[in-house]
């Protein structure tokens, strides 16, 4: 932003609350509700009382192309609905807390130090006020509704109900901090001839309204041209110790503008759409995801319509869901795309089914599910046949087992969503996703717990093979879909291991683990394969043989298990793995790098598997 995109000047703060009373200074939808509790609110009069600073109110001049959904401070009620001359960016809970101390006539209604509501008024003690040596903050008192202080018997022991009894006391409204003088009029009447009293309101009124009068607060004010983006990025940084925006946020109060409930939108039309339970696998969408996947629709429309007017390549814009890409989403593209991307999404989810994941659990990448929606919702038709299938299938483990997902992401979703759409449509060339991913065979070591993508990959696989409980014969993923205690377990257990003096780093990698119900993990226990297997084959009233080709279903070799040779059952099943994983990615995997592939650092070098 330059220079003079904004402008800085001192303000009284009486023509500051005055604006925020008239509707003239209003907030922005997105601001968060007040919140401060009433010692917070002493301090900050306190502190104007004796001319502190108090910082700086940060304003956006109303009527620019931004527009956003307003509403008044709290406890201000404009007349009629007046449209905002500036809107409040930073400085809510200061004005908020000084309007209503200082200009409503009805008691404020805030909390306690322990965020229990309350509701009063402010006071001050005009005496203590004045004492040289006495906290100013400790003159100002919030004084019940009802302006009678009660013991705990239920007696009042103070009582400023009335004019006369404040005036009695010497207790100063400070919501008639603005009136003029009017109640020191009534002060001194209802004293007469008393000149002391006369001399108390005057040097009360020199030294602590007067202060109120002549305050000025420092504002900011961001002129109409500031674009969306900067309006997000600007409020964040002033309001450092509140929640961060989310671009949802900030859209909701855009489009609220234009009548249209965005928050209403996402709950009742986008995830009541994919509640039933084959559509679990969406649970965690958020509504950011969702806008992101909009966004990516709407920015390749935009990319393609200047195309077919001829642009030249290096002048089309750009594809793109980041967070700036976002803010730029207009209302008309949201509500023509945002249909397209719940079907998606929908889509997407039968696709997941397909590659054997069903739940939030052990899906590798819940943000790959943004550019499957946005590449489902583009292709249309085209993405389900066969071979569109089968390109995207390969294209969604190269992302997986690449790892291609973690981190910052939004580049990649811009460049698969035409690379694999293009692909679907018949281009030769194959999306960077594709041709980017690599796994080495050395990685299937540092795979040890479901923290990494590749490790729920490995899972799924296992699945799409075929593997079934190896006591009841039952599918996994019937089990897993009807029975949450499936899980992944130890094929030959951590305790045998143990005291067979075997590398940890080996036994506990994905290769040695399977997925298992809770009760087949209790019948293997910690001993070894060739005992277990006995124990098996009595609960499943089955012969070994039978035994042998359910473990068989998860890639496992029974006999090596039955003979308890841990290291050619590695050998085989690390093969056999590896062989899975090159199938679903199209691309060979070396195994003569094994031996001497270093594996590097493992982020998830703790084993997370409990063996019965």
């Amino acid at each position: 932003m330059a220079d003079e995109a904004f402008s800085i000047d001192k303000r009284p703060l009486r023509d500051v609350l005055r604006q925020v009373e008239v509707g003239k200074a209003q907030l922005p939808e997105f601001q968060r509700g007040w919140v401060w509790p009433w010692p917070n609110i002493a301090s900050l009069l306190a502190s104007i009382s004796l001319s502190y600073p108090v910082g700086t109110v940060m304003l956006l001049r109303a009527g620019g192309n931004v527009r956003f959904k307003y509403r008044p401070i709290e406890g201000a009620t404009p007349t009629g609905e007046p449209e905002p001359e500036s809107l409040i960016l930073d400085g809510q809970q200061r004005l908020t807390s000084l309007f209503q101390a200082l200009k409503l006539r009805r008691p404020v209604v805030t909390q306690d130090m322990r965020k229990q509501q309350v509701s009063g008024w402010f006071y001050v003690d005009m005496r203590r006020a004045l004492e040289e040596n006495d906290d100013r903050e400790e003159a100002i008192r919030f004084l019940p509704a009802g302006r009678q202080v009660l013991n705990f018997r239920r007696e009042v022991i103070e009582d400023y109900s009335k004019p006369e009894l404040e005036y009695e006391h010497h207790m100063f409204p400070l919501n008639a901090v603005f009136d003029n003088g009017d109640w020191g009029d009534e002060f001194t009447d209802y004293w007469g001839d008393d000149k002391s009293k006369r001399n108390l309101w005057r040097t009360f009124r020199n030294e602590f309204i007067r202060p109120f009068d002549l305050y000025h607060v420092p504002v900011i004010e961001l002129g109409q041209d500031t674009p969306r983006q900067a309006v997000c990025q600007v409020f964040e940084k002033v309001n450092t110790g509140g929640v961060t925006l989310t671009v949802f946020e900030l859209l909701t109060a855009t489009y609220a503008a234009d009548e249209f409930e965005l928050r209403k939108h996402w709950q009742e039309e986008c995830r009541a759409a994919w509640k039933a339970p084959e559509y679990r696998i969406l649970r965690e969408v958020s509504n950011t995801d969702f806008l992101q996947a909009v966004t990516l629709l709407a920015t390749a429309a935009r990319r393609q319509a200047e195309q077919r007017r001829g642009t030249e390549e290096e002048r089309l814009p750009r594809i793109g869901c980041k967070r700036k890409d976002m803010l730029a989403l207009s209302l008309d593209d949201y509500k023509r795309f945002s249909p397209s991307v719940i079907a998606g999404f929908k889509t997407a989810a039968k696709f997941l089914h397909q590659q054997y994941l069903f739940d939030t659990k052990f899906l590798p990448y819940g943000t790959q599910l943004i550019p499957l929606a946005a590449i489902l919702a583009l292709a249309g038709d085209a993405a389900h046949t066969a071979g569109a299938q089968q390109k995207l299938a390969r294209w969604y483990w190269c992302g997986v087992f690449g790892e291609l997902y973690g981190g910052s992401t939004e580049t990649r979703f811009s460049q698969d969503l035409p690379d694999v759409v293009d692909w679907i449509r018949g281009t030769p060339t194959e999306p960077r996703t594709v041709t980017a991913a690599q796994f080495s065979p050395g990685r299937l070591l540092t795979l040890r717990t479901r923290n990494s993508a590749a490790y729920k990959g490995i899972y799924a696989l296992l699945l799409k093979a075929g593997a079934v409980d190896w006591r009841t014969g039952e599918k996994a993923e019937v089990t897993g879909y009807f029975d949450e205690s499936i899980d992944i377990h130890h094929i030959f257990p951590k305790a045998w291991c143990e005291k067979a003096n075997l590398d940890p780093a080996v036994y506990n990698s994905i290769v040695n683990k399977t997925p298992l119900t809770a009760r087949t993990n209790r019948i293997i226990g910690g001993t070894s394969p060739s005992s277990y297997l006995d124990r098996l084959e009595k609960s499943a009233e089955t012969d070994f043989e039978d035994m042998a080709g359910r473990i068989r279903t998860h890639l496992a070799d029974a006999d090596m298990m039955a003979a308890d040779d841990f290291d050619g059952f590695f050998a085989a099943r690390r093969a056999a793995l590896l062989s899975h994983i090159s199938s679903a990615m199209g691309k060979v995997i070396n195994d003569d790098e094994w031996e001497g592939d270093d594996e590097g650092p493992s982020l998830d070098a703790l084993d997370d598997t409990e063996d019965a």
